[in-house]
């Protein structure tokens, strides 16, 4: 998730670290926090693989900016993770979310539909987040009022993007 929001963000504009670490922060909010530690091991790891280049700016006060911008390796190689997500990009939320910011960045309709549908087909699985034996549990038969309302919220969210997931889908396949 951390690659791929580096590369997102990277291919909208070219970024310093800092600057790059706020988006970053700011997409995945309080849920995944970016610490310094695992954002610029990444950069190395993306800078090392050819995907990111390093350019030295003049900075606003004697220390030089260094501003990363994106290779055109690295245009396509976050073409190709938006194309085709890992499993868990599509059923974590969170990582789902990354997807989601930068899948405009993909340009193919048939590809960005593919990919909602992979998300659409997750979502339509039964499933809960308690359960009887192997049956997931509905909101109605918990007496928990908390764990009632885990799946009221989680209903009403899951209904909102199914429903937005079928719109888009449905625009961008032409029906």
């Amino acid at each position: 998730m951390l690659e791929l929001a580096i590369l997102g963000f990277l291919y909208d504009a070219s970024l310093h670290g800092y600057e790059l670490r706020k988006r970053i922060a700011a997409l995945t909010g309080h849920v995944k926090p970016v610490a310094e530690g695992s954002l610029y091991p990444a950069i190395k790891r993306l800078e090392s693989a050819g995907l990111l280049a390093r350019e030295t700016r003049p900075g606003c006060g004697a220390a030089p900016r260094h501003v990363l911008n994106l290779t055109t390796h690295g245009r396509e190689e976050l073409r190709h993770r938006l194309a085709e997500p890992a499993e868990s990009d599509i059923t974590d939320e969170n990582r789902w979310f990354t997807v989601l910011a930068f899948l405009r960045h993909l340009g193919e309709p048939a590809g960005q539909a593919a990919v909602l549908e992979r998300r659409l087909a997750f979502l339509q699985q039964p499933a809960s987040f308690f359960y009887a034996g192997d049956r997931p549990l509905r909101a109605e038969e918990i007496e928990d009022p908390f764990r009632r309302g885990v799946l009221t919220i989680a209903r009403a969210t899951s209904r909102a993007e199914l429903t937005w997931l079928r719109e888009t889908i449905g625009s961008l396949r032409g029906a």
